[in-house]
């Protein structure tokens, strides 16, 4: 078993500290030390590259953060599980995995879940088949590179062929005040499985500090359907970057749900790659910024088979001088005939102050295509406001009202109860009075 137990700088006596203290495959130990050659070599990004041009990170420091451990289990009150039953359950802190658990049932039909790093040593061979191999490499950028060589904990999901999990499974990565946090989801659907996978990312308070950088690796094989869902919620003093990849295989399906709450400053790559014929997507998402937030989100559908279709909706509502910058891509391959294509971002601002960007494009080199991509951006109509308080309503309440309504499309998308009512009240929760 390996387990951070000590406290690791991000440097290079800092890395061979860690390598060292770690019982790991050899496979993995080289696959760390390639990452962090990377690492060294790579420059950070900078406003002068065109994906990074609209989000600063000269304040970020990576010198102030530290792998350390977390000696105790925090409690955090999770949103997506309440009231849900569950099929297992994972939950980590700081990147230690404080316990894991899962249907026997399942377990006896081949059912992988749980931590990791547990299974990169019951399992190694099955983990070194996909590990930053198949899906994400750690070449992409220095964050990538960086995860590549310092990830710790994270979850597993590995479900056989032909295997249909009934009940949702819940994985949440905690931080505390000031931590850091690398884990990494990686997830495996062999041909014909089903899986429902909800995660979540939390910080103890709404203020906490830390740094996050992760990464989420999916595969869904042929006539395999996954519904996933990635709740970011931490505390808006957190730095949050991650690399999100999905490969979806012949007529395999992928429901993509994000929520994006917290943090400080967030940039995100989330990448859909439908790889065999007559694969889909859906990709959802529900952003709520306030205060100095930035959330940066560039997402890629790509199709790479024929006859495959992509659906996308993000809805953002901006209060106070917080930012979202969204950038998205279509992209058809040359063989990706019969392609069907969508995309669409709406923003919502709450205040004078607050700013999107929507920047979405279309790369096609196939000729039998049909793909569209859309964007709005306004305010709140004050009449709106004016009506619901004439029938009784505070102006705060008349807001809510108006922002709920606003996510409703996003909202009937979700097939998750649980999903949809924890999304709503925490979005609700955070509307304040504007004039």
């Amino acid at each position: 078993m390996s387990t951070t137990t000590s406290q690791f700088t991000f440097t290079d006596d800092g890395f061979h500290a860690f390598l060292e203290s770690r019982i790991e495959p050899d496979w993995l130990r080289q696959r760390r030390v390639d990452a962090w050659q990377i690492f060294k070599r790579l420059s950070w990004p900078n406003q002068k590259d065109e994906e990074w041009m609209r989000t600063d990170i000269r304040l970020f420091n990576l010198n102030r953060f530290d792998l350390r451990p977390c000696n105790e289990e925090i409690s955090i009150e999770a949103l997506l599980s309440q009231g849900v039953d569950l099929a297992g359950q994972t939950s980590s802190v700081n990147g230690i995995c404080f316990g894991s658990q899962v249907d026997p049932l399942l377990r006896s039909q081949g059912v992988l879940f749980g931590s990791l790093e547990q299974f990169v040593d019951e399992r190694s061979e099955l983990v070194e088949k996909f590990l930053l191999n198949r899906v994400l490499q750690p070449n992409i950028d220095k964050f990538a590179a960086l995860h590549g060589a310092f990830w710790t904990a994270g979850t597993l999901l590995y479900v056989p062929r032909g295997v249909v999990i009934e009940k949702p499974l819940h994985a949440i990565a905690q931080m505390s005040d000031g931590g850091c946090d690398l884990s990494h989801v990686l997830v495996i659907l062999e041909d014909g499985a089903e899986a429902t996978l909800l995660t979540e990312l939390k910080s103890p308070t709404e203020h906490a500090n830390g740094f996050h950088c992760g990464a989420i690796e999916i595969l869904v094989g042929a006539n395999a359907h996954l519904r996933f869902v990635n709740l970011q919620d931490w505390g808006q003093g957190v730095w949050h970057f991650g690399h999100q990849k999905a490969l979806v295989d012949r007529d395999g399906s992928i429901q993509w749900t994000v929520g994006a709450l917290g943090s400080r400053l967030s940039k995100i790559n989330q990448h859909v790659a439908l790889v065999g014929e007559g694969a889909s997507s859906q990709v959802n998402g529900v952003m709520f910024t306030e205060n100095k937030q930035h959330l940066s989100y560039h997402t890629l559908q790509h199709h790479q088979a024929p006859n495959s279709t992509s659906d996308f909706l993000y809805k953002t509502a901006l209060q106070d001088a917080s930012r979202t910058v969204w950038r998205g891509m279509i992209k058809v391959d040359k063989n990706a005939q019969k392609t069907d294509g969508y995309q669409r971002n709406d923003n919502l601002l709450l205040s004078s102050r607050s700013r999107a960007d929507s920047i979405p494009g279309l790369e096609i080199e196939a000729d039998d295509v049909r793909c569209t991509h859309g964007s709005t951006s306004g305010r709140v109509d004050e009449e709106l406001i004016f009506y619901a308080q004439a029938r009784g309503f505070t102006r705060r309440e008349a807001i809510q009202m108006i922002v709920t309504g606003f996510f409703q499309q996003v909202f009937d998308r979700i097939s998750i109860e649980s999903v949809r009512d924890a999304l709503s009240a925490a979005i609700a929760s955070r509307v304040r009075e504007y004039h």
